[in-house]
């Protein structure tokens, strides 16, 4: 595993980032902590950010919606290839698209959360371990096994069964089969790599092939 402390991040490069909450603790516990999660990825990968997301939300609503409407037209630090949210751990897929843009995003993203679970539980300190974990993606083929290393993490972790996977609201998956009009990933980058979305439905049910390859990755991947 490498930490962002050793790793040069490069722009226009692809990375799985992952990161877990301290002694293994539950972070995305209910829908409330998980929406509030969503809202600040989609927020925090943008690069002029505006003002934090807490004092957004709070504007009166002709305001609140220019100010979303505006940043999320501009200039983003990354795009977020996949990502799925787990009780006490999370994935991102990541293309830089700003010098540190991944360090920055990361650290808005947790750092946020953290003081919004914190006021929210009435706690203080560190919600995440220390820094996050970082892989850069090599190949295509690397590419399109860590999307489904990510997407089938609630089924593998037994948080959903396999036929719920593809409504679990707290991944891309629903995204990526256009069952959700979330706008946060920029799926066409792994989806090209397949004939139809279908084909790449497929390649995420299959999970005797995918048990057969799990091996064959876990140098690509971060668990």
């Amino acid at each position: 595993m490498t930490t962002y402390r050793k790793l040069v991040f490069r722009d226009g490069e692809i990375y799985h980032v992952f990161n877990r909450g301290i002694e293994r603790r539950s972070m995305f516990s209910d829908r409330r902590t998980l929406g509030r999660a969503k809202q600040l990825i989609k927020f925090y990968r943008h690069k002029e950010i505006p003002m934090r997301f807490s004092k957004a939300i709070n504007q009166p609503q002709d305001i609140r919606e220019k100010i979303l409407t505006k940043l999320y037209a501009s200039e983003r630090l990354v795009d977020i290839l996949c990502y799925c949210l787990m009780p006490n751990h999370f994935h991102f897929l990541l293309r830089q698209n700003s010098d540190k843009g991944i360090p920055i995003f990361i650290s808005n993203f947790t750092n946020a959360y953290t003081k919004y679970l914190n006021t929210r539980q009435n706690r203080t300190g560190t919600l995440f371990e220390g820094a996050f974990k970082a892989v850069r993606i090599e190949s295509d083929e690397q590419l399109i096994h860590v999307s489904r290393y990510i997407h089938i993490n609630p089924v593998v972790s037994c948080v959903v069964k396999e036929e719920d996977l593809l409504t679990y609201p707290w991944s891309s998956y629903p995204e990526y089969l256009s069952l959700s009009a979330d706008n946060i990933v920029e799926k066409e980058i792994v989806l090209q790599m397949f004939s139809s979305v279908s084909r790449y439905q497929e390649f995420i049910a299959d999970q005797i092939d995918y048990g057969k390859k799990l091996e064959e990755i876990k140098h690509l991947v971060i668990e």
